[in-house]
């Protein structure tokens, strides 16, 4: 699998690099006791390796046939809930709530789960808990996106920062139709993605499974894009 370089890390790299170059450089040229500059570039080189990782974007495609039913993971992850809420942004009514937690060793760049047309997006300012906590979907800075599929449904997704996070980029506007392998944006530093679906969604994943975005199909809808013309 073919991996570049997510284009919000580029210049975050390039200042990192820079910093730990000078700060190695000093190290070895001024401090006699040679260990601890050699101790300083070997953290300094798994360190960069953890920011080159963090920022690693993998070209994926989901493998199966998108029959407008298809719900794939935004995130690489962990699935840390999956249970039946009441969504009070938005859709206001019962749906079923789907979160993957992404730790800072995963790719953050953040897939569209479903194919459709983007009905809203809206950020909001928050605190900053830790995002496998419950309440950071509502009191943590998040943006939300809705998408309307091909068959009527309407499928929420919500990007939400974690305790290190400070970032959440939202590529996407409203009105644009979107694909499960275009990206939806990009959260920075340890975070995670709530994705809340209607209650008769078949979920193909449980608690504790791990999620690789753009490609897990972690749900299939009930009606798909041959249900278009009888639901419009």
């Amino acid at each position: 699998m073919k991996v570049k370089i997510h284009h919000e890390g580029k210049n975050i790299i390039a200042v990192v690099l820079f910093i730990l170059l000078a700060v190695n450089l000093a190290a070895y040229y001024f401090i006699e006791y040679k260990p601890i500059p050699i101790a300083m570039i070997v953290l300094s080189v798994v360190l960069f390796a953890l920011v080159l990782n963090f920022f690693r974007l993998p070209r994926r495609h989901f493998k199966g046939v998108n029959d407008g039913h298809v719900v794939v993971s935004s995130v690489d992850g962990t699935v840390v809930a999956l249970e039946e809420v009441y969504e009070d942004e938005y859709l206001h009514r019962n749906v079923i709530q789907l979160s993957v937690f992404m730790t800072v060793f995963n790719v953050h760049a953040n897939w569209v789960p479903v194919a459709g047309k983007v009905e809203y997006v809206k950020h909001h300012s928050g605190r900053f808990m830790a995002a496998n906590l419950p309440k950071s979907s509502t009191d943590n800075e998040r943006s939300t996106v809705v998408i309307r599929t091909p068959g009527g449904d309407e499928v929420l997704v919500r990007q939400i920062a974690g305790a290190i996070a400070r970032r959440i980029v939202t590529y996407i506007e409203p009105d644009e139709t979107v694909d499960i392998d275009d990206f939806i944006g990009f959260i920075k530093f340890g975070s995670r993605v709530d994705i809340f679906l209607p209650l008769d969604t078949e979920i193909r994943v449980k608690l504790g499974d791990k999620t690789w975005g753009g490609e897990t199909q972690v749900a299939r809808l009930a009606r798909g894009a041959d249900n278009a013309t009888t639901d419009a």
